[in-house]
This record gives C-alpha cells, sequence and structure tokens, in this order.
C-alpha cells in the first residue's frame, strides 16, 4: 500500500474525516512531491495538493496519482474550507506542533464550523517507522554516496586544508554524485575540536589527532547517516586505545542486534564496554537514533528507551558510540543499519572502520 493508503486508514481508525499536513516532509511522504508552499488536505475519501503556479508543471510531474493537483486564487485555507465541507467532513486532525499559535488561529477563525484536533503528526511518526524495500532501497543508495565520499576525502586529505574545507570537499563530492542535498549539516573537526560531539568546522589548518567527519546525503528525501574518525600523524597508545574501545562498543551493539531486540538494551551493550574501559561518562549521548525522511526519528537507541522499544522489521538505526575527552579530543564511529520485512538485519555501511593514520 502506499504511504498515503496506509496515513487513510489510519484517519479512519482513529475516527477522522481529514487531515491538514503542513510540515514539508510529511507533505512529501504522502504526495511524493516536494515543494515549499502549500498545504496537503487528505479526507478519507479525496486527496488535495494545495499549491501555487509555480509548482504546478512539477507537481503534475511527480505527485502520486491518488492526489488532486489545485491552484485556489481565494486563499489556500478557504480552499480547504470548501474541500471539507464537499466532502462531508466533520473532524480534521492537525499538525499541532508545525502550527504557530497566529496560525492556529488562523485556522480557528477559517475553519470554525470543523472540529480541529491534534494527532496528525503522531500517525504519520508511527507509519514512517517503519520502512518499505523501496525506501530501504533509497537509503542505501544515500549510504552509497556518503560511501564514496569517505574513500574520495582520504585521497584528498592534505595538511594545509582548513576545518570548513574538508566539510565542503565532502559536501561538493556528495552533490557532485547524486546527492539531491545534504542530510545535515556536515561535521569535520580535528584535534581538541574533535572532543565536541556536533563541533561546527573551524577556518584553520586540521589540527594533529583525530579527525572525526559525521556527513550523509539525501536521496529522493531519504537520509543517510556516517561517522569516520581517521587519526592525523601517528597514534600513541593512548589514542589507539580510546579509538579501538569505540570500535570494539560500536562492532558488539552491531554483532547484538537483531528483530526483537530492546532499543536499551543495545545502548547499554557498547556503554558498559565504553565505561569498563575506563571512559564512564565520556559518552554522553545514546547510541543511536532512527533515519528516514528526518535525520533523526524513531526509534532510539538508547538507555532511556521505554522497555516495549524493540528493534523491529522496517527500522533504520544508527549506531554510533563515542568518547570524547573535554578539551582533548574524541571519536566516534557511526554505522547505519535496518532489519529488513524478512527479519534479517542490514548495515549499509561499508566504508573500513579501522584506525587510519594519515600524514
Amino acid at each position: 500500500m502506499s504511504h498515503l493508503s496506509l496515513f487513510k486508514d489510519a484517519l479512519a481508525k482513529k475516527g477522522a474525516d481529514a487531515a491538514i499536513i503542513t510540515n514539508k516532509i510529511h507533505q512529501r511522504y504522502l504526495s511524493g512531491f516536494d515543494f515549499d508552499d502549500g498545504l496537503v488536505l487528505v479526507t478519507v475519501g479525496q486527496s488535495y495538493l494545495i499549491t501555487d503556479f509555480r509548482y504546478v508543471e512539477a507537481a503534475k510531474a511527480q505527485t502520486t496519482p491518488e492526489m488532486q493537483i489545485l491552484t485556489p486564487t481565494g486563499g489556500q485555507l478557504v480552499c480547504v474550507a470548501g474541500l471539507l465541507s464537499d466532502n462531508a467532513c466533520k473532524t480534521v486532525l492537525i499538525e499541532e506542533s508545525d502550527l504557530s499559535y497566529a496560525g492556529f488561529s488562523r485556522y480557528s477563525e477559517i475553519l470554525k464550523d470543523y472540529k480541529l484536533e491534534g494527532g496528525a503528526t503522531a500517525i504519520l511518526e508511527e507509519l514512517r517507522l517503519y520502512k518499505d524495500e523501496q525506501e530501504l532501497e533509497t537509503i542505501a543508495q544515500a549510504q552509497s554516496i556518503t560511501d564514496a565520499a569517505f574513500a574520495h576525502i582520504l585521497k584528498a586529505l592534505t595538511p594545509e586544508m582548513t576545518e570548513i574545507e574538508v566539510a565542503l570537499e565532502l559536501e561538493f563530492f556528495m552533490r557532485k554524485n547524486g546527492a539531491e542535498a545534504l542530510a545535515f549539516d556536515t561535521i569535520a573537526v580535528s584535534g581538541t575540536n574533535s572532543s565536541r560531539p556536533h563541533g561546527v568546522p573551524r577556518r584553520c589548518k586540521l589540527e594533529k589527532g583525530f579527525l572525526t567527519m559525521d556527513f550523509g546525503a539525501r536521496v529522493n528525501g531519504y537520509c543517510s547517516d556516517m561517522t569516520r574518525t581517521v587519526v592525523l600523524g601517528k597514534a600513541d597508545a593512548e589514542v589507539k586505545k580510546l579509538y579501538n574501545t569505540v570500535l570494539t562498543a560500536q562492532k558488539a551493539a552491531l554483532d547484538a542486534a537483531a528483530e526483537g531486540v530492546s532499543c536499551a538494551s543495545l545502548d547499554k551493550v557498547a556503554r558498559d564496554i565504553i565505561d569498563n574501559a575506563g571512559y564512564k561518562g565520556c559518552f554522553g549521548h545514546s547510541l543511536g537514533h532512527g533515519v528516514g525522511m528526518f535525520i533523526h526519528e524513531s526509534p532510539r537507541l538508547s538507555f532511556a528507551a521505554p522497555a516495549a522499544s524493540l528493534l523491529s522489521r522496517g527500522h533504520v538505526v544508527t549506531f554510533e558510540p563515542g568518547i570524547y575527552l573535554e578539551g582533548k579530543y574524541g571519536c566516534r564511529i557511526e554505522d547505519m543499519a535496518c532489519v529488513r520485512p524478512d527479519g534479517s538485519f542490514y548495515n549499509f555501511t561499508k566504508s573500513p572502520k579501522e584506525l587510519i593514520e594519515l600524514f
């Protein structure tokens, strides 16, 4: 079934007649079309993509045939009100977390004849948890570009480069080789800057020591996410110990992953290895997170994950333990993997992760 059909079924089960979708990524998830100005209206019967003249030609070529394309002249919400009436709708779900107070006030005024309720986002988040074969294939394409970017940067790196130049080189390669966009802002941090898990690339030459690169591509709306840490110069005994502890923790968590395994237990596998190696308190984030059309989504591989949160078929998650010594350096290694629809576990990431020394 299409995403739109699944969403319609979920609406009916919830007792709602329609939903107004305002989040750009959710609009694309349901319609297949990426656009910036408009609404998606889904009723149990007909569904509509409401936009303006700038997007009509592209929308006709890309939007799912299940969705009617409209370009109203009297205002988009006024158009929605008319369509709700035409489809005999009463209860309408909205994406309450996506609307400002001013936006909701306008909805309440123009759509005063309808019962507006939150809950559309929750339905979509639940549907997005479970990727089908086509979605997994698209994510694999995005990761393939990301793997190729890592192979490229290993050859392109020079001691004279700055962190921002490393980030830009990765970004240019991914865009040139098939990415429609970046999955997120690229991280490339070296030396003392690598102790910051989400450090910002600087306009200064690469420091000796760890160089952590966290990057990903976006293909047809779907993201990839990978982190690799290399050593610039020769690794001393402590650098090797820290790196290999992170690698051992990551491999152990990946080996433990399977359908039905709890998300919290996977975090514990990696965290116990890091803690027992003498780095307790230096792994401050969770083991991983879901990836799809959003770079961070459910499920979470976290010590705080509910006991009922289990790896299930269609889940795509990252495995990214790290150790960070404040003011000194840090290291993270990240792969992206999934439980396939047949129940098997699969790692999308093909890049090497044994310790690499450069220069």
